[in-house]
């Protein structure tokens, strides 16, 4: 009987187990995870430590014994160590066991640079359900009056609300010149910036952070910032050290082909840990979303098992809400183009076109409008028969707040845009 291992349990290694298990239903499928909790959403945590979600929420596939049950799965609650090119896997006790295929799916853990001292008990990263609970415990046990959120990313706003609703003073520092430096253009992120100092939060950006201590942050200029409590939200790096000495390809995170499978025959990759294509470039890129580990674990499992399936790429997006704020950011914001920004009673758009090519776009008022943007500049990407909005597609557009001078930009006919 065929035999597979799964090592990582988040959303892509559900996937790729449930994929596996619909195209093999009689292989046996080991699971290595030493977290001994069923996959979550990381960012469903922070909502959790905010006190919006419960508990069970943050698990949307069920609980670890229904999962394994329904799946028919071994679990074994311990990590790996190390994966051989042969298929050979060993784990922290000393188990060695020989695949037919192995998927790699150990996520992402927060980034914490060597560089950076920190010393303490009243630091925190962002990341797990265990840094989630580590967080709301404090502040449960503690007196904040003020913190500094390092690093201006989307998990670092979610920490920033989560705070300030507390009552605490939340000052956000970053080393990029705005927030989102990797999904919004700095117009963009100027606007935002502006509605959140009218909310009371602070900003320091172009600030480097040398070191956490007790008192605060200190900077690389000599200054320092003081703070009750320092929350670290400066991105994540790929898990990949159990598998540094398998001969799997590694730039950023492991590389794969469009059927999920590494440069080691029988080793596949997905989710976090695993560079996708990214569609606009060509170029392989960490695609750090939620969907695109369920579809590349889907991916990996049917082609584990077997069956082909091809798992394209996908584009850069983010579509998050913070203090009463929808934005969205699609497509790759380093790619060039003439610039437009639509700055209107309920939006706040700005886009970059390539003559009549939609390179990216950032909106501030509604995510209602990314599900259609985002199949517009998929549909450009892949060839898509037309690439004007249909008549229902236009309509929903100015129904929810979009001015036609953006929609006619992006999405009308070439003779319209003459």
């Amino acid at each position: 009987m065929r035999k597979f291992a799964i090592i990582g349990f988040g959303c892509a290694g559900y996937n790729g187990a449930k994929s596996l298990r619909e195209h093999a239903p009689n292989v046996v499928i080991d699971v290595f995870d030493p977290s001994r909790r069923s996959p979550f959403n990381p960012m469903l945590s922070t909502y959790h430590a905010a006190g919006k979600l419960p508990y069970d929420a943050v698990f949307p596939f069920g609980s670890l014994e229904e999962i394994c049950r329904a799946l028919d799965l071994n679990y074994f609650s311990e990590n790996v160590l190390e994966v051989t090119a042969d298929r050979t896997i060993r784990t922290e006790s000393d188990l060695y066991r020989n695949y037919d295929g192995i998927l790699l799916a150990t996520g992402a853990d927060a980034m914490v640079p060597g560089s950076l001292r920190c010393s303490g008990n009243r630091w925190f990263t962002m990341r797990t359900l265990d840094d989630a609970l580590a967080l709301r415990q404090h502040l449960d046990t503690n007196q904040v009056r003020s913190a500094a959120v390092v690093g201006g990313s989307m998990v670092g706003i979610k920490v920033a609300e989560l705070l300030h609703s507390e009552g605490v003073n939340v000052t956000i520092v970053d080393a990029a010149s705005h927030l989102f430096p990797l999904a919004a253009y700095e117009s963009t992120a100027r606007f935002i910036q502006r509605q959140l100092e009218n909310k009371g939060l602070g900003f320091r950006f172009d600030a480097k952070v040398t070191a956490i201590d007790e008192d605060g942050i200190a900077f690389a200029d000599g200054s320092a910032l003081q703070a009750d409590l320092v929350c670290l939200c400066i991105g994540t790096r790929a898990g990949t050290r159990s598998f540094r000495n398998s001969s799997v390809q590694i730039g950023h995170a492991v590389v794969v082909n469009s059927h999920m499978e590494t440069s080691v025959p029988g080793i596949y990759a997905a989710g976090d840990c695993c560079e996708g294509i990214n569609l606009q470039t060509g170029k392989t890129a960490v695609i750090g979303l939620w969907a695109n580990a369920a579809m590349q674990g889907a991916c990996a499992g049917a082609n584990m098992a077997g069956d082909h399936a091809d798992c394209p790429g996908n584009i850069l997006h983010n579509i998050t809400r913070f203090f009463d704020m929808d934005f969205i950011s699609l497509g790759d914001i380093t790619l060039p183009g003439c610039k437009h920004l639509f700055d209107c009673p309920e939006f706040f758009v700005s886009l970059v076109m390539d003559g009549n090519t939609l390179q990216s776009v950032n909106v501030v008022g509604n995510y209602r409008v990314s599900g259609i943007l985002k199949h517009h500049l998929v549909k450009q990407l892949t060839g898509g028969a037309s690439t004007t909005f249909t008549p229902a597609q236009r309509g929903l557009l100015e129904r929810n707040g979009l001015p036609r001078e953006f929609i006619q930009l992006i999405g009308g006919s070439p003779n319209d845009r003459a």
